[in-house]
């Protein structure tokens, strides 16, 4: 399994993470988003649907009852109720266990030392369980680079 590790630094969450569960779902993967909690998770699932004037991302969350069915599923939990493909873990979430995806990418706020401790913490992780992993960091122009 792939772990990615995305350092947030010229933008917020919000912006960042639809385009890469667009890119995911264009790969024809399940995704799950892991948040740390039912506010963060609504806050997020509001935010998916309105983010782009010109289209969404559909998505559902965990506390619907064809959670299982969705393309794109925000949860709290750490099971694959979607049998996602990815996994994006977000705010220092941490994952449960990975078997079956493909990807995990942790995205973490490089102005918040709580979630900067948590993304070491789990690299740290990740590595000793012989995962590939790879860190990428925003530029000033908010593209990502590939760091380690």
């Amino acid at each position: 399994m792939e772990a990615l590790f995305y350092h947030l630094t010229e933008s917020t969450l919000e912006d960042a993470l639809p385009p890469l569960v667009e890119k995911s779902l264009e790969r024809g993967w399940k995704v799950c988003i892991q948040t740390t909690d039912e506010e963060r998770r609504d806050a997020l699932d509001a935010r998916l649907w309105t983010y782009r004037d010109d289209g969404f991302l559909p998505h559902g969350t965990d506390r619907e009852p064809n959670a299982a069915e969705q393309p794109v599923l925000l949860t709290t939990g750490t099971e694959s109720v979607n049998r996602a493909t990815i996994r994006f873990l977000v705010d220092g979430a941490v994952p449960g266990e990975m078997e079956g995806y493909t990807r995990a990418v942790f995205l973490f706020d490089g102005h918040d030392t709580v979630q900067l401790e948590s993304a070491r913490e789990q690299w740290k992780s990740m590595k000793a369980a012989g995962h590939d992993v790879t860190y990428w960091q925003q530029g000033p122009d908010r593209r990502w680079q590939k760091k380690a």
